[in-house]
């Protein structure tokens, strides 16, 4: 049966049978985002985990999408899907509190900085304030690399759904409209961060490329993506703090 024809027949019956149909129909979407997500979660966690996270999430946009709306169901679950693995995986507190620390001493660095001065912080100004030097700075940016990642998309993902969930400004137009500001701060921000980094942001949340494949692109290691995407991660959420 059509996938069209079963959401139609799906929104007027809520029929079970139908509902399974459907997310057997989507489980390639599924598998295709915690493809994604693994590899960089991929030592701490399961492949097979991130599918059955993921289901959670299917299951859960099935039941709430109105087919009415004039939005693609992969695009509304998208959200859905990577956000019940991103919520699964920070439930989990699979991260060692020594990282958690480091994170977090790392991410007040970025914002007192941003605070004082009124811009982003130097790699130098950064390594300075932790009392570290340049080699030891990068090392931490890889090892809490998984972390900030699952930090910033959080804060993205919770504040996104407006946008493929309500098209109708009207029913919430407050929350509408910061919503839209908290978007356009966001691209502004992006904007705004040194072009390699800028480039590693939009490759890897906008094109869903992989640390394998951006680092093809520019030229550089896996280890030194993740490492400046890490920095450009600090950095956005320091201004979004701000």
């Amino acid at each position: 049966m059509d996938k069209e024809v079963m959401w139609e027949k799906y929104a007027k019956s809520r029929d079970k049978a139908l509902k399974d149909q459907l997310i057997v129909g989507y489980v390639d979407l599924v598998k295709i985002i915690a493809g994604r997500l693994y590899t960089n979660y991929g030592k701490t966690v399961e492949f097979d985990d991130l599918v059955s996270y993921g289901i959670f999430g299917l299951i859960d946009a099935i039941e709430k999408f109105d087919p009415t709306k004039n939005v693609k169901f992969e695009t509304y679950a998208y959200i859905r899907v990577r956000g019940a693995i991103i919520d699964q995986l920070r439930n989990l507190d699979w991260i060692p509190r020594s990282v958690r620390q480091k994170h977090k001493k790392l991410e007040d660095i970025y914002k007192t900085i941003e605070n004082e001065f009124g811009r982003s912080a130097s790699d130098e100004e950064v390594a300075e304030r932790l009392g570290v030097t340049m080699d030891a700075f990068n090392g931490i940016l890889s090892e809490i690399h998984s972390f900030t990642v699952v930090s910033l998309e959080e804060k993205v993902l919770n504040n996104s759904n407006f946008s493929i969930i309500d098209d109708d400004i009207n029913s919430e137009p407050q929350t509408y409209f910061e919503q839209e500001e908290l978007k356009s701060t966001l691209i502004e921000l992006i904007q705004n961060l040194p072009e390699r980094e800028r480039k590693i942001i939009t490759l890897y949340y906008y094109s869903e490329l992989t640390y394998k494949e951006i680092s093809t692109i520019l030229g550089v290691s896996e280890s030194r993506i993740s490492q400046l995407h890490t920095k450009a991660v600090m950095k956005l959420r320091g201004k979004l703090e701000k």
